[in-house]
């Protein structure tokens, strides 16, 4: 067994050209043993666990804390942690469990059934404002940012004034970079207290929300307090502006720049779900790392000894692309058997909203592929710009005509 005094590797995740693999995380991926890295902002470095088995494990193992990293300034890519104490993103079972119970309660398949059809009524109007604008139209600005943003704000049940608010407070608490710290505290802190102020409101006057649903939500006699259901709709407010977002823009790159997936998509609509599964699997859709977790007791994995109070990353890209679970990991295989990946996380992580966000994909590229069946990129492919200032991977600009 390896010493932990292994040297750190400086990453900052910078790497963000068009979808290909960070060259710094396959490299980690050839390792025979787990390495270290050291993150731009934080106190000390961190384990990197890159393959599925092993990310499984972490996330599973009651050895390894989320929960404990609060008391640290722990090792990141973000000025400001992006999390609060309450986010169900840091608790650990069985605090954790409770939280998801009942917060599951508002994606229910007969809840997610109800919001297919208003993200239909979205994404038509959104699509008729990009057909009225004429081509060539940028896709990112007509539908793949403001689809997601709208559904859950409209889900959430938030005035749609205030929508322009949350939409920049978000920026900028997902911005990366010196200098950025203030700026993204004071928006976790604005974001907190409008959802505070919300969700007391509900309590008093609810509706069809989410929020409502949730306020109702209950396990016998327990339910979510009113601290505990604000920092959750600030979660869902994060994350339904963050991987759906991305997703539908890396999704249709990859239909406009390899034709014959989209004929795949287009040939075999009953398979659309699956499909989209795998290219969410080979997608890279962030920059390096989420939030780590410490360990609460020496841990032997991968050929080396994790101490007691070390912090480990686990790398979900990576995981997606490990050659012991998927056959040729680096390619698209449209038919590739099912197998689940870890792009919505894994374990008692895993994103609540899945349901959410994967009938946001669907509905976005059925309707787009019924109304635009000649889409193409009116740009080269060399020529779309790429996110370089957050954490996440995407285009800031998809040109396209019809």
């Amino acid at each position: 067994m390896k010493e932990t005094n292994v040297q750190a590797i400086d990453c900052p995740f910078g790497f963000s050209k068009a979808l290909d693999f960070d060259p710094t995380l396959a490299g980690f991926m050839e390792r025979n043993s787990l390495g270290t890295i050291r993150l731009p902002y934080g106190e000390s470095d961190a384990w990197l666990v890159t393959s599925f088995e092993s990310v499984q494990q972490v996330t599973t193992d009651p050895r390894f804390s989320r929960a404990e990293i609060i008391e640290y300034d722990y090792p990141r890519l973000t000025a400001e942690p992006i999390v609060s104490p309450e986010s169900i993103n840091v608790m650990d079972p069985p605090h954790s469990s409770r939280i998801r119970h009942l917060a599951t309660q508002a994606f229910t398949p007969r809840q997610v059934d109800r919001m297919r059809g208003r993200i239909g009524l979205l994404t038509d109007r959104l699509l008729d404002e990009m057909e009225d604008a004429g081509q060539p139209a940028d896709l990112v600005r007509y539908l793949s940012d403001p689809l997601p943003q709208h559904t859950i704000l409209d889900l959430l049940g938030i005035d749609r004034a205030e929508w322009p608010r949350m939409q920049e407070q978000v920026q900028r608490l997902l911005v990366v970079g010196a200098g950025n710290r203030d700026v993204a505290r004071a928006a976790k802190e604005d974001l907190t207290g409008y959802f505070t102020g919300l969700v007391a409101e509900r309590r008093n006057n609810p509706g069809t929300d989410i929020i409502s649903v949730l306020t109702e939500a209950r396990d016998g006699t327990d339910q979510l307090d009113d601290r505990e259901l604000a920092v959750l709709a600030l979660t869902f407010t994060l994350s339904g502006q963050d991987t759906a977002t991305c997703q539908i823009s890396d999704i249709v790159y990859l239909l406009l720049t390899r034709p014959e997936l989209a004929e795949y998509a287009r040939a075999h609509r009953k398979d659309l779900t699956d499909f989209i599964h795998e290219l969410l699997r080979y997608i890279p859709f962030r920059k390096g790392v989420g939030i780590p977790r410490v360990a609460l007791e020496d841990v032997e994995m991968d050929g080396v000894v994790i101490r007691q109070g070390d912090f480990v990353h686990v790398s979900y890209l990576t995981a997606n692309r490990d050659p012991d679970r998927y056959p040729d990991p680096h390619e698209i295989v449209p038919d590739r058997p099912v197998a689940p990946h870890m792009t919505f996380g894994w374990g008692g992580h895993r994103c609540i909203a899945v349901p959410l966000a994967m009938a946001e994909l669907e509905v976005a590229l059925e309707r787009l592929l019924d109304r635009f069946p000649t889409l193409r990129l009116a740009v080269r492919p060399e020529e779309v710009r790429w996110d370089t200032e957050t954490i996440r991977r995407f285009p800031l600009e998809l040109p396209v005509a019809w």
